[in-house]
């Protein structure tokens, strides 16, 4: 392969990693939840929730890293070393515990707040691995969580969405290649990774299926 085309396939798999972030994936899920739903929700809920979500769990996050920067306790957004992810894991939980409590109760969108529980359940498994000095890749605990929960609401709302079950695959297997070809991550890590992002969703899928 010459050197260009190599450039190329990095950039390629650089843009992967960036575009499917883990700070992108659970609003992603629910774009796609609230353009999917038969329920009828009033466009200014929606609008509020999704506002809100952007904020807590996109904003938030990026201020909070250049806050745990300043203070020396990550080096770089990729997080590469166990010790790095503790602070920013924990922040994380205290984020999704916000969301679930203020924005989506299980009296309001029970199908939203299960799978917000479950990126919960993913965090603290993710949290307790790193103090153990375990590293699973967070990319494959998203992506695979996000189609987890599309698999389940294809069958909750019995709607055929497989040309987004097929993408949302490919976009799986993407994301690994990418991790792999960074050599952000181990096969292990990554099969890790994909187990801690399904398990908690199957789990919890059967209080709203």
């Amino acid at each position: 392969m010459s050197i260009k085309a190599t450039n190329i396939l990095d950039n390629i798999l650089k843009s992967v990693s960036y575009i499917f972030h883990p700070l992108i994936m659970p609003l992603l899920a629910v774009v796609f939840y609230f353009s999917k739903s038969p329920r009828y929700i009033p466009a200014p809920i929606i609008q509020a929730k999704l506002i809100s979500l952007f904020i807590l769990t996109v904003i938030l996050p990026i201020l909070l890293y250049f806050l745990l920067k300043t203070l020396g306790n990550v080096k770089s957004i990729y997080l590469s070393t166990t010790k790095e992810r503790i602070y920013p894991l924990i922040l994380n939980c205290i984020v999704m515990f916000i969301v679930l409590q203020r924005i989506l109760s299980a009296t309001q969108i029970v199908e939203l707040h299960y799978f917000f529980l479950g990126i919960l359940i993913s965090t603290l498994a993710c949290l307790i691995l790193a103090i153990m000095k375990f590293k699973v890749s967070i990319h494959m605990i998203s992506v695979s969580g996000v189609l987890m929960f599309f698999i389940a609401l294809s069958i909750h709302f019995s709607i055929n969405i497989n040309g987004t079950l097929a993408l949302m695959s490919i976009v799986f297997g993407a994301v690994a290649t990418s991790r792999l070809h960074l050599n952000a991550h181990t096969y292990l890590e990554l099969i890790m990774g994909a187990f801690v992002g399904v398990i908690p969703q199957i789990i919890l899928v059967s209080y709203w299926l």
